[in-house]
């Protein structure tokens, strides 16, 4: 099962780095929900979905760096940065951990903790230890 949640997470998020969002909403539960630290509290899938639609206006990709993930049998925990490259030419990185749910093969409840880190412009200093 364990593979199976690995390749739904996969999709899912291949879905949204085609701006497609009906293929994603079809992978959860017509109840999931979800939840972010953005103060908006819980919300149904849809209004999540709707708000990243509503920012494709403004972006030319939207690509998902995986950087670690943890799972359990209905549960997947995972690392990763979003990378945004806008119309205009700007980037920006999204850091974020998310926890997926899974009901029955397909995603009840994502909560996501982000935060937006600048893209450096210079090189960081190196570490004197």
């Amino acid at each position: 099962m364990a593979h199976d949640i690995d390749d739904r997470v996969n999709l899912f998020l291949r879905s949204l780095e085609a701006f497609d969002f009906t293929a994603a909403r079809t992978m959860c539960t017509k109840a999931a929900t979800v939840r972010q630290n953005d103060g908006q509290g819980e919300q149904p899938i849809e209004e999540s979905l709707d708000r990243l639609r509503s920012i494709t206006a403004d972006v030319d990709s939207l690509s998902y760096d995986v950087i670690r993930r943890f799972r359990n049998p209905d549960e997947v925990l995972q690392q990763h940065v979003l990378h945004l490259a806008g119309i205009d030419g700007s980037r920006s990185d999204v850091h974020a951990a998310v926890y997926f749910r899974f009901q029955d093969g397909l995603i009840d409840r994502i909560e996501e903790y982000v935060y937006a880190e600048p893209a450096l412009t210079t090189a960081r200093p190196r570490d004197p230890a």
